[in-house]
């Protein structure tokens, strides 16, 4: 009896989100017009608080920097669920030709970080009118600063956000993905990301006169196709990573040979152990080559978001939750991504799981690839991820 009352008091509050919709398109239009850069979303965090006040939660802010989170209590005890959105936006200008265009120059939600975000408010404010029913505590987390290493995840959880949390979710909006659709799978389904810089220090000349001269040019060369060959020659097979190099600054004129080269690069990986490989690998082939040519180097590593794993139990969980929210045949198995996201670091804390929300239609405008210029989406995938987190909320509180 209790799990039909369940599934009608369900059918209720999404009647209720349906109705709603207008509302929360105003409020990621607002938000899309209104972007801020990763460690600098002051009045994002101001926007999001105000609202969670509005609907009687209990609000902490300057979290781990600009983050915060609601708190919502219900009439009885039980588990506590957090359900965590992203809000900054990305150095990129809007190319869209819409009413709610980016009014910040150069900045973007070219993500969706905005649409994360109105539909966890959204979720707050529905949940907020059901205290008598939620048994146990619902935490909103609101992060900052998902674009940029170190991320904002990481600072939030060394205070202690995630303090007495029973599990752990996030939704993520997909261009790839018709409205309609939602992609859940477990395992590693976001590579760990990594970045390096290679300073490399030879000895200026003329370029009539090689002989005097240590050629960091050439040295830089000699690395970038060198470290092409740690994955297809040093790295298992079966394993993943990716190494790129996507900066090559040197030189100043045609006929000087340069005294000093930067590259930069990322490394993707899923293994720990292949990941501590590749950065033993980068630092052996730097230091060869740069000895054999009689050059000094200095490299800055920096490790990023880890590898993001969804946990086994509670994936099976949320792709049988959605089947009901979306139909058995429109969840759809998740690949894998060599790329990041700073979720993981609370995946690695508790148990739960990271989903995608379909959100292209037939028209053009919603189908261009994140971080795209124009990228948009249709914003009837809101309700979708709102309905996402009410029914795992219902599963486990209601």
């Amino acid at each position: 009896m209790e799990s039909v009352t369940q599934e009608t008091d369900l059918q209720s509050i999404f009647t209720e989100i349906d109705n709603s919709f207008d509302e929360i398109v105003s409020w990621r239009r607002y938000l899309h017009q209104h972007p801020e850069l990763s460690f600098e979303e002051t009045e994002t965090a101001k926007y999001i608080a105000d609202k969670l006040e509005d609907f009687g939660l209990v609000v902490k802010k300057n979290i781990g920097g600009h983050g915060l989170i609601g708190i919502l209590t219900g009439a009885q005890a039980g588990k506590t669920i957090a359900l965590r959105a992203d809000f900054d936006a990305l150095p990129i200008e809007d190319e869209k030709n819409v009413p709610y265009k980016s009014l910040n120059p150069g900045v973007m939600h070219a993500c969706g970080h905005d649409g994360h975000t109105t539909a966890l408010l959204a979720t707050a404010q529905t949940l907020s009118k059901y205290r008598e029913k939620i048994k146990g505590k619902i935490i909103f987390i609101f992060q900052p600063a998902e674009e940029q290493p170190p991320g904002g995840a990481k600072f939030m959880i060394e205070e202690n956000v995630l303090d007495g949390v029973d599990y752990v979710f996030a939704a993520h909006l997909d261009s790839k993905v018709p409205i309609g659709k939602a992609s859940v799978g477990a395992g590693y389904k976001m590579a760990a990301v990594d970045k390096f810089e290679v300073k490399i220090q030879g000895i200026g000349g003329h370029g009539a006169r090689p002989q005097d001269s240590v050629d960091s040019i050439v040295i830089g060369s000699e690395i970038v196709n060198s470290l092409q060959k740690i994955v297809s020659r040093r790295i298992d097979p079966l394993e993943s990573a990716v190494v790129t190099i996507g900066v090559f600054h040197a030189g100043s004129a045609f006929n000087i040979i340069a005294d000093t080269a930067k590259l930069e690069g990322t490394v993707r990986t899923f293994s720990e152990s292949v990941r501590k490989q590749v950065k033993e690998e980068i630092y052996s082939i730097v230091e060869g080559i740069t000895k054999g040519f009689h050059a000094h180097f200095e490299i800055d590593y920096l490790h990023g978001y880890p590898a993001l794993y969804n946990h086994l139990e509670e994936s099976a969980l949320v792709q049988n939750l959605l089947s009901d929210v979306f139909s058995e045949e429109n969840v759809i198995d998740m690949d894998a991504s060599m790329g990041a996201e700073d979720f993981s670091y609370f995946l690695l804390e508790k148990p739960g799981t990271y989903f995608k929300v379909g959100s292209q239609n037939e028209d053009q405008n919603t189908q261009y690839p994140h971080h795209h210029p124009k990228f948009d989406f249709d914003e009837r995938a809101l309700l979708n991820i709102e309905k996402s987190f009410v029914k795992i909320v219902a599963h486990y509180l209601f």
